[in-house]
């Protein structure tokens, strides 16, 4: 790891924390599969209550993982490329069979 500066271990709670609740998890993979999308996709496609998925993706916000761009009066959702790692690891995590515990 020369030359790389390694995070914390509260940073790096910081962003674990960001995906420990499963709508969370539901949300930053919507984003990586539809990247800049509006926060009202994503209620729908989840159909989730908006103050409940706004609260969610301002979590994701906070752990550095998604990011929020304005396009116009339009709000987009984007990964972070922190955000863009744990996805890689969320979906390498959820192809492990039991048998690989």
């Amino acid at each position: 790891m020369a030359g790389k500066k390694v995070k914390s271990p509260r940073k790096l709670e910081r962003h674990f924390k960001g995906v420990s609740n499963h709508r969370r998890i539901q949300i930053i993979l919507f984003i990586a599969r539809n990247p800049g999308v509006i926060q009202e996709d994503i209620i729908e496609e989840l159909k989730g209550n908006q103050k409940t998925i706004s609260e969610h993706i301002r979590r994701l916000v906070i752990a550095g993982l998604v990011e929020k761009m304005y396009e116009g009066r339009a709000l987009h959702h984007n990964l972070t490329p922190y955000g863009k790692i744990f996805v890689d690891f969320i979906i390498s995590f959820s192809h492990m069979t039991a048998s690989d515990d």
